[in-house]
């Protein structure tokens, strides 16, 4: 005899029962190994970035050197300080600066170099696929150590080569002349992650139906005319998840700007990073000891900027999610014709 509840006998029971509905649990079931092999990962964010995330609130709260456990409370009087530091701001602005430069100037080459390797006439796409990636793969300390030493270091390889073929009349010191310290570490940065958006674009464009760019080359189109209406439109979504993306990643950047300025001359290459971490380990150069609570509450305060943009993202992603089902069920005109010479837009209108 089977047992049955009265659901009308216990308050809730019945919202519970059909809180769950049976088409997500037949999901969860068929995707129950999806959710296996996730699990590992998602202990070990919950490990090391969730729980210290969350530990780091408290410490906020305390001046403390990072030895034993902290003791002398200050409650919110670091981030009164980190928000009227000037070095703090400096560092802001120059995180900033980095991003607003590196991202154009990186997505347009990497734009540009996947429409060259996605064409199928290229002889050796693939080789040239794996030159652009390489850099990628290298550790950014390693790359940091390297053009150290080609811009100032053994030989000063650089002003070598701009003295011999006359674009300088006397050596620049790249890395320590604060006019110049940003600018090559973003030089950098753009040769060192360039391969992430290259791979994201090819990605995408590999995506795109050859059906429309047959169909927009027999209406007429010219390339021009096929990258404009047919390219971009279709790239957009994937462009705004690739743009946020770059945008994160150039906010954290901490490596090279380490290894090759360390935050000089002058904290002109200062960014929030190594802000955060001279405070937190080297104290010799900004205090008389670390202070972990301070270092801490800087990081917490650009942990929210950063977080802000990432609801940015998912706003914005989810924005266009929803325009693309509006466009996919609005009636389309795609097939139609134009006139001859006109380019395809895909809603039969001449453009010439």
């Amino acid at each position: 005899m089977a047992l049955r509840i009265d659901t009308a006998a216990v308050p809730g029971i019945e919202r519970l029962a059909t809180a769950v509905s049976p088409a997500t649990r037949r999901q969860v079931r068929k995707n129950l190994w999806s959710y296996i092999f996730l699990l590992p990962l998602l202990v070990l964010v919950g490990l090391f970035v969730v729980y210290p995330m969350v530990a780091s609130i408290n410490i906020t709260l305390y001046d403390w050197n990072g030895i034993g456990n902290p003791t002398r409370f200050v409650g919110l009087r670091h981030f009164f300080t980190v928000s009227r530091d000037p070095l703090f701001w400096n560092a802001f602005k120059n995180t900033f600066t980095y991003a607003l430069v590196l991202v154009p100037i990186q997505l347009t080459l990497a734009l540009i170099l996947a429409l060259v390797l996605n064409n199928p006439k290229l002889k050796g796409s693939t080789i040239y696929r794996a030159v652009y990636f390489s850099p990628v793969v290298t550790s950014a300390a390693m790359v940091g150590v390297v053009m150290t030493m080609l811009l100032g270091g053994v030989g000063d390889k650089l002003n070598g080569l701009l003295l011999d073929i006359g674009l300088i009349r006397a050596p620049i010191d790249w890395l320590g002349d604060p006019r110049f310290a940003l600018p090559v570490v973003i030089a950098v940065g753009i040769w060192h992650t360039l391969g992430y958006n290259l791979v994201y674009f090819l990605a995408a464009l590999q995506s795109i139906p050859k059906e429309l760019y047959e169909a927009a080359r027999v209406d007429g189109a010219n390339a021009f005319h096929q990258f404009r209406y047919v390219t971009v439109p279709m790239l957009r979504d994937v462009g705004v998840v690739i743009v946020f993306l770059a945008i994160l990643g150039s906010l954290q950047v901490f490596d090279l700007v380490l290894v090759m300025t360390g935050g000089g001359p002058y904290f002109a290459s200062e960014v929030v990073s190594t802000y955060i971490y001279h405070y937190a380990f080297t104290p010799a150069a900004v205090q008389a000891e670390a202070n972990v609570g301070y270092a801490s509450a800087a990081a917490l305060f650009m942990g929210l900027i950063v977080m802000g943009i990432t609801i940015m993202q998912l706003l914005a992603v989810r924005y266009a999610a929803s325009r693309r089902s509006e466009l996919k069920s609005a009636p389309a005109a795609a097939g139609e014709r134009v006139p001859r010479g006109g380019a395809y837009r895909g809603d039969g209108a001449d453009l010439n």
